[in-house]
């Protein structure tokens, strides 16, 4: 069969499972079986899939099916220009968190260190590291297997010698010394609300990186009443939020009386996504 017919193919089966990316998602998959990319759909129509390539196809259009992310069935993803790559044990890089990268980035100047906290996949310091000159990055998480992920991407993309991980329940210790910038993208989802995720999140997604309590606001309850142990003078908590926690965030903050220069960045679609603020 035809590249082109396998991925009409591809579209129609995920398009009867309910996939709302069908077209994207069966040219991404077909094009990792054939190793491919973009144009070969327009510029080779024709080209002939073999059977072993067929088969493999109809394995992973399979596991899609049943709402199995595509980043976890290619196992990497790309942020902010780069590849990552991703597994069951790390959550998804989504586009919104690039805003927490960019944020941060305004802040960073050559030769500062920075703490990421619940660093997941490692894709928020990694992408501040490659978009700064002479950075050091600590990056922290109570999951030993996401650490084997992030400690893989530092080592694909070149950083091995400029970032640091630790296992540990959010903060590492004291030791580790001060930094210039926190950065943060913790579990914020109310317990409650998890099972009325799309699939995808809810039975994919590692729930340690999802569930932020009943409020959902734990973590940020600990990370603003610790971070100033961490930062320097002057130096920057950046945080990624749900998008109705601004207030709730802001509130915490305020009422610990060592932020200033609070403020709420929106996403690409509008919604509050960031929570900036400056330690005295």
């Amino acid at each position: 069969m035809r590249y082109k017919d396998f991925y009409e193919k591809g579209i129609m089966k995920l398009e009867r499972a309910g996939i709302t990316e069908a077209k994207l998602d069966a040219r991404l998959l077909l094009e990792y079986v054939c190793g491919t990319d973009h144009s070969t759909l327009y510029a080779h129509p024709d080209k002939e899939v073999s059977d072993e390539e067929a088969s493999k196809y109809e394995e992973l259009l399979s596991r899609r099916e049943k709402r199995e992310p595509v980043a976890y069935i290619l196992g990497k993803w790309d942020f902010m220009g780069l590849s990552f790559n991703v597994s069951k044990d790390v959550l998804i890089p989504e586009q919104d968190t690039e805003v927490l990268v960019e944020e941060a980035l305004r802040y960073c100047e050559d030769g500062m260190r920075v703490l990421d906290l619940c660093t997941g996949s490692g894709c928020i310091a990694l992408s501040i590291l490659n978009y700064t000159n002479d950075t050091n990055a600590v990056c922290t998480d109570i999951s030993e297997d996401a650490l084997v992920v992030a400690k893989n991407n530092a080592k694909a993309l070149g950083f091995t010698d400029r970032a640091e991980f630790i296992k540990t329940d959010l903060f590492p210790d004291e030791g580790t010394g001060k930094f210039d910038v926190i950065v943060s993208n913790p579990p914020y989802i109310e317990t409650a609300v998890i099972d009325t995720l799309a699939p995808e999140v809810k039975d994919y997604e590692p729930m340690l990186a999802l569930d932020g309590s009943s409020d959902g606001l734990a973590f940020y309850r600990r990370i603003v009443s610790k971070a100033g142990d961490y930062l320097f003078s002057s130096g920057y908590l950046i945080m990624e939020i749900g998008y109705d926690q601004a207030e709730a965030v802001k509130a915490l903050l305020t009422e610990n009386g060592k932020y200033h220069d609070i403020e709420v960045i929106k996403d690409y679609a509008g919604n509050d996504r960031v929570v900036r603020a400056c330690y005295y």
